[in-house]
């Protein structure tokens, strides 16, 4: 049998403990000895960016942001599907994910980081909905487990009504906005929908065929 291998880990200023696995050539990230994401299960993070993303493809120079970076699986998507014009914005609050991203022995998402189209800013996201003058025409929100927040207590803000205000600000009209959340959410769903925004959701599975499901949530104005 393979060992797991712990790469690194780190302490996040709310005090959660971040791990950094690999196993059998998999990646893992558990979050105080709870499993947050895999390489292996990655299915759903890629299916983020192809609702998102899809609806604006006709548009000449598309402007993205992808909240939470993760292993890149969304950010590397989204660069696939948009033209050759789009630009993508990538916001992560934690600085050892950056890291470990770009850590030329693993394999993660460092193409994706150094790519010409992307800007990386190490910051909250919801700091960079509020203060940047950009607007976007897709907006990926993968922020802990959904409006239920896992990793960082203060990542709840985002899904408050004043954080998806300040999100809905920064859409352009025609845009999506699309949350990914562990599980359904029928309370985060109403919420979008008092602000006027045309809600759907939609299950995603962890692999293409199988496993578990999780759901991405998609928001118009």
């Amino acid at each position: 049998m393979k060992p797991t291998e712990r790469l690194a880990e780190v302490t996040v200023p709310d005090g959660t403990r971040l791990t950094l696995l690999r196993h059998d050539g998999a990646y893992m990230l558990h979050a105080d000895g709870k499993e947050l994401m895999s390489t292996r299960r990655s299915h759903s993070e890629v299916e983020l960016a192809e609702l998102a993303c899809r609806p604006i493809l006709d548009r000449e120079a598309p402007r993205a942001l992808v909240g939470g970076l993760g292993f890149g699986f969304t950010l590397r998507a989204a660069l696939q599907l948009l033209p050759e014009g789009a630009h993508v914005v990538v916001a992560e609050i934690v600085q050892a994910v950056i890291d470990w991203n770009l850590h030329p022995d693993y394999a993660l998402g460092g193409d994706a980081l150094r790519h010409p189209r992307v800007s990386l800013r190490h910051a909250d996201v919801l700091d960079v909905i509020r203060e940047g003058a950009e607007s976007y025409d897709a907006i990926m929100l993968d922020v802990d487990n959904g409006a239920e927040a896992f990793t960082t207590s203060g990542n709840a803000t985002l899904y408050g009504d004043q954080g998806i205000r300040a999100t809905m600000s920064k859409l352009r009209p025609g845009g999506v906005i699309a949350y990914w959340s562990a599980s359904d959410d029928a309370r985060f769903v109403k919420a979008l929908r008092r602000e006027g925004l045309t809600v759907s959701t939609q299950r995603s599975r962890t692999h293409r065929t199988s496993g578990s499901y999780h759901t991405i949530i998609l928001a118009r104005r």
